[in-house]
């Protein structure tokens, strides 16, 4: 199981919490429970969320594996330039 913390306006979209815990392997299956327990999240997962792994982000990597005991952070999409 993964404790996620959300950020920003992912916050609003679950109730207001500041974390939630998830069972998901990858990031791609994490994605697909969050859209399934909250669809409010729908919007910002089709616009992009970065997802930081232990401090690395990670935006396009879906099948990044989600160790045990990872420091997992949900924040709006980075945007480059």
């Amino acid at each position: 199981m993964a404790t996620v913390e959300l950020w920003g306006a992912l916050r609003e979209a679950v109730g207001d919490k500041t974390s939630i815990d998830i069972e998901a392997r990858t990031i791609r299956e994490l994605m697909q429970k969050l859209e399934d327990r909250y669809p409010q999240l729908l919007p910002h997962i089709e616009e992009g969320i970065a997802v930081s792994i232990n401090g690395t982000i990670y935006q396009d990597s879906w099948q990044q594996p989600l160790p045990d005991g990872a420091e997992i952070y949900l924040l709006p999409r980075i945007q480059g330039g």
